[in-house]
């Protein structure tokens, strides 16, 4: 098996357009951090003198809030508890908001470029069991003496190693774009204030983002497994392609307007591949849990390894 995975690797990076996008993706996250600090450099620094006033006043509004709203709901008044009880810990630990850029804030606003990732990754997954067959080397794999199930699971874990190759290229390139540009930041920048159960707890950041970058990648994880899918069954990249990267570009979008509107919408891939908003935010549907989400996703990589391990294996594929 790891031969196997060797010689993928080495198929993916004998291709001149990996190192082109990974290059052009580098030079993206430096054009990103370049940008930043040139807005910041044309704004009035800003004195944050009061801000344990401005926290005091906006928990005051959130406790009217709470009392006020009629019918407030359960995650809208979970919500409004954790703003305040972070905001009360900041006061009394004497911990201010960051109120400019540091490295710490250029990777977390980095991580909006995983969907950058999803795309460089979806190809490569959307090609390397369709390009067999557009290349015609199809034949020479198959006389290898392996089955082809350990064939299409050598591939599937090339994608996913590429996956994590990508991703931390994005994690590493940030890292050192954002200390060059912006520095470490103040006392503080690097703790992370993480609300469970009632109780405020400091958590690193470092780590706090080594997690944040892992449960945004879901997504991208899904779509990747099923570009592969899609191309292991009808051996068309670009359909592949297509396909993953509307789902990647609109899928979100979609579901949420769903939400909006139907219960049922919980049940869509895109509803539950978000796993932060159970730590962070709000459930896109109320009810929905952890445990929900997680059998959901479970279930759709399921299928699609189901479809792509049986088409593959069973169908004709000498032609």
């Amino acid at each position: 098996m790891l031969k196997l995975i060797q010689n993928e690797w080495v198929k993916i990076f004998k291709q001149i357009s990996t190192f082109i996008m990974i290059g052009l993706f580098v030079l993206l996250i430096i054009a990103s951090g370049a940008l930043v600090k040139y807005l910041e450099s044309k704004e009035e620094p800003q004195a944050n003198n009061d801000w344990k006033q401005e926290l005091a006043a906006a928990n005051e509004q959130s406790k009217r809030d709470l009392e006020e709203i009629p019918m407030i709901t359960p995650t809208m008044k979970e919500f409004l508890m954790k703003d305040i009880a972070i905001n009360e810990y900041r006061i009394e630990h004497d911990l201010p908001p960051e109120t400019s850029s540091n490295v710490w804030t250029f990777i977390s606003d980095s991580g909006s470029m995983i969907g950058t990732v999803g795309l460089i990754v979806i190809i490569i997954a959307a090609g390397i069991v369709a390009n067999e067959f557009s290349w015609g080397t199809v034949k020479i794999l198959l006389v290898k003496p392996y089955k082809r199930w350990k064939i299409l699971l050598a591939k599937y874990m090339t994608v996913i190693l590429f996956l994590l190759l990508m991703l931390g290229v994005l994690f590493v390139s940030s890292s050192i774009v954002g200390a060059i540009l912006f520095g470490t930041g103040g006392d503080g920048s690097n703790i992370h204030l993480a609300y469970n159960n009632g109780v405020v707890e400091e958590q690193s950041l470092l780590f706090y983002l080594i997690k944040t970058y892992l449960l945004n990648s879901l997504s991208v994880f899904l779509l990747a497994t099923m570009a592969f899918m899609l191309s292991a069954v009808f051996r068309v990249s670009g359909l592949a392609i297509g396909v993953s990267i509307f789902l990647l570009l609109m899928g979100g979008t979609v579901t949420n307007l769903l939400a909006s509107k139907f219960e049922w919408a919980k049940y869509s891939l895109f509803a539950n591949t978000n796993l932060m908003q159970y730590f962070d935010g709000i459930p896109m549907i109320e009810g929905m849990t952890l445990s929900f989400s997680i059998t959901m996703i479970f279930i759709y990589f399921a299928i699609f390894h189901l479809l792509a391990f049986l088409f593959f294996t069973k169908r004709d594929v000498a032609a």
